[in-house]
């Protein structure tokens, strides 16, 4: 099939590099968001995706909009038979969706129907699931709603970060994602109504959805701080000011302390929590470095009942 490729994050790149080295699809174009502003100078930056073209030789659409004429008209000429995708950033109109004659297959990290929606590993790591996935499905205009053609599952570790899981999802889902355009074009492959039941909903995480509560219990606690790593970053606050929690670890045996009560002994630093404490193993004082939880604690003295998230 001749193929348009959408999606703009690393995630997105080994679907993409699958979709190359498939033999049997013409990755005819891939469109990914505009340049962005990033680091101190703030000079724009092409999307990985985009680079990730660019160095295969593909053509590279950058539309502000996925209404704007301009491209619905290079769409069109273009004449793919189907647009995969994978975090591409936009919604689509239907106008873009008409175009391709299979419709647009999206890529989601979630085992449909439960986390639709933006973050769907942080959501799943953050509600203690042990089991999540990917799905390949057909884009409607509802949110991830569309009736799905194939999963594959994958156990979410007791120590994973949002970054662990989705890194594994993203090279599992390319091969499903290849699989996936295979089963259309030889007509193998259905695409499957989402059940009603089960459903749930996985909004964007905000830094205010990352301020850990220290009265939740240990394991909640936990939860927040891996579904926040890496972005946007688990934090709280220390003598006024933030500190990101870049690394905790339930301590079952330490039940002494009062919520966001500290304690720093040589090599350890604990805090409670609404149950026990956790372990502080990797923390980032605001300005500074991620660095040693013990080795921030002996920067900064801690005192006799001093605590975080006052």
């Amino acid at each position: 099939m001749k193929l348009v490729f959408a999606g703009t994050p690393e995630v997105a790149v080994p679907a993409l590099d699958a979709l190359l080295a498939s033999g049997r699809h013409e990755v005819a174009a891939v469109v990914t968001r505009p340049d962005a502003p990033a680091g101190r100078g703030r000079r724009l930056i092409a999307s990985p995706v985009a680079e990730r073209a660019a160095d295969a030789g593909i053509e590279v659409l950058k539309p502000a909009k996925p209404k704007d004429p301009e491209f619905l008209e290079r769409l069109a000429r273009i004449a793919p038979d189907c647009c995969p995708v994978v975090a591409y950033g936009a919604l689509l109109p239907r106008a873009a969706l008409d175009i391709p004659a299979r419709g647009w297959v999206n890529l989601h990290f979630s085992l449909l129907p439960a986390w639709r929606g933006a973050a769907p590993v942080q959501h799943a790591i953050m509600a203690g699931d042990e089991i999540t996935g990917a799905s390949t499905f057909l884009i409607e205009e509802g949110l991830d709603s569309g009736p799905v053609y194939g999963t594959v599952t994958e156990e979410i570790r007791p120590t994973d970060t949002s970054g662990d899981l989705l890194t594994r999802l993203a090279f599992a889902g390319a091969g499903l994602l290849a699989a996936t355009m295979d089963g259309i074009e030889d007509g193998t492959l259905h695409a499957v109504p989402q059940p009603a039941d089960g459903v749930s909903h996985a909004p964007k995480v905000t830094v205010e959805d990352a301020r850990v509560d220290w009265r939740a219990p240990a394991l909640r606690v936990d939860r927040v701080v891996r579904g926040c790593t890496p972005a946007p970053g688990a934090w709280t606050t220390f003598r006024g000011e933030r500190l990101k929690l870049v690394q905790v670890a339930p301590a079952p045996g330490r039940t002494d302390l009062a919520p966001g009560e500290l304690s720093a002994a040589k090599n350890n630093v604990y805090a409670g929590t609404g149950s026990h404490a956790v372990e502080l193993l990797w923390v980032q004082a605001q300005g500074k470095k991620p660095m040693r939880a013990a080795d921030w604690a002996r920067g900064v003295r801690i005192g006799a009942g001093e605590t975080v998230g006052a």
